[in-house]
């Protein structure tokens, strides 16, 4: 006898993707590009993926005239996917650095993947001190990012 254990979301056809392969991280990843790329459109916003740059943030996104309100021409949007339940997510030094450089043109987009469906939120003025000149990288508590930053935006969408 034997027994084969499948998780009910495979059944249905909308499994999560598995975090712990390459692949399913960059399948968040590229779920939560496409979420913010789509409200920007949304709002009105010219977007450009610039992820491929290192230039600090992964979308470019052009404000029109007519929509900016005293606010920057240009947004600086770090888009950072996390698998649904994640607590933390990992920012590089030089995105850091480029929200500290740019605070009113910078926005940390937090994107909660689960299946089919992204919980976007929208971060203006996530950090508030630079990192260690020595770290590469560094792990910040998704819930602490969210009280120290202003919350400008909530989005959640279902994709098919």
């Amino acid at each position: 006898g034997g027994a084969l254990v499948v998780p009910v979301g495979m059944l249905a056809g909308d499994a999560a993707p598995d975090r712990s392969t390459a692949a399913g991280r960059r399948e968040v990843e590229l779920a939560g590009m496409r979420a913010v790329m789509a409200i920007e459109r949304e709002l009105g916003f010219t977007p450009r993926d610039r992820s491929a740059d290192n230039c600090g943030y992964d979308i470019e996104s052009v404000v029109p005239d007519e929509l900016r309100a005293k606010g920057p021409a240009l947004r600086m949007i770090e888009v950072k996917g996390r698998a649904a339940g994640a607590t933390t997510v990992t920012v590089s030094h030089n995105e850091v650095m480029c929200a500290l450089n740019r605070p009113d043109a910078f926005v940390l987009a937090l994107v909660e993947v689960d299946g089919n469906t992204t919980r976007t939120s929208y971060i203006a003025h996530p950090f508030t001190s630079p990192p260690d000149y020595a770290a590469a990288s560094t792990n910040y508590d998704i819930a602490r990012l969210r009280e120290a930053g202003d919350v400008i935006l909530e989005r959640e969408q279902t994709w098919q």
